[in-house]
């Protein structure tokens, strides 16, 4: 396939865009303007919700679609939602119990907010919202190793992972690559014209669909074993060296 079949970048943020420290390094930056200028489009997808995506995305001057919450949530831009899937909330329960239960540290996300361990809610609240994500981290092995099976045996989740010790929930078929196909949609591209770039788990999924699926140098060695192409770390400009590669030719 000629490079110039790639019109989509879909980028994971935490370990993959960003560096260790949170940031887009100045050559990430400068590679992903020269894409836009080439006519790509540059986008994230991301288990983060919109609230911690947007500082970046203003940093980008990005006005592309956005995939959030491992694809819970679809934008056809900055502040113009496409869909939205939500979270049974009996699921959210038993997820809650089940952190209770193995002490773990826990978050979910609802339209708007974040909720964790040391910020949760009454009982009778948690009808009252729309709820697209629950996770766990633990460092411990055997109790995430007994999360995992237990929420493997209702078959109604889709479980993935951000981080070697955490475990991220979303509805059942409900992934970044779900998310990247409606975004496809919506610009008339197909999966063969997408580079997706990941480092955990939740990526696997659009790294599998997209054309060009691009493990990061320091991604989880599952990742890798499934990513066409295996670049240079989040701390090495991995998202740069894919553009010059790939996009830009």
């Amino acid at each position: 396939m000629s490079h110039k079949q790639y019109k989509l970048l879909a980028l994971d943020m935490d370990g993959t865009l960003l560096t260790e420290d949170k940031l887009i390094s100045q050559e990430n930056k400068a590679a992903i303007r020269e894409a836009e200028d080439a006519g790509a489009t540059v986008m994230f997808s991301t288990g983060r919700g919109i609230q911690n995506v947007l500082t970046y995305v203003e940093e980008l001057q990005l006005k592309s679609p956005i995939v959030t919450v491992n694809g819970s949530e679809v934008w056809k831009a900055p502040g113009e939602l496409l869909l939205r899937h939500r979270l049974d909330t009996g699921l959210l329960r038993r997820m809650h119990g089940l952190a209770v239960y193995y002490d773990t540290w826990f978050w979910a996300y609802s339209v708007g907010d974040v909720y964790n361990k040391e910020r949760w809610i009454s009982e009778p609240e948690i009808d009252g919202k729309e709820w697209l994500k629950f996770g766990f981290y633990t460092e411990n092995e055997e109790s995430l190793s007994a999360i995992r099976k237990e929420l493997e045996s209702w078959e109604s989740l889709e479980i993935t992972n951000s981080h070697p010790a955490n475990l991220e929930l979303n509805p059942k078929g409900i992934s970044k690559a779900s998310g990247l196909e409606q975004v496809c949609g919506l610009l008339g591209l197909t999966m063969a014209q997408v580079i997706a770039m990941g480092d955990s788990l939740n990526d696997v999924s659009m790294i599998r669909a997209a054309g060009l699926g691009v493990a990061m140098g320091n991604a989880q060695d599952e990742v890798k074993q499934l990513a066409d192409v295996v670049t240079v770390s989040n701390e090495e400009h991995g998202v740069a060296r894919i553009i010059r590669e790939y996009l830009l030719g």
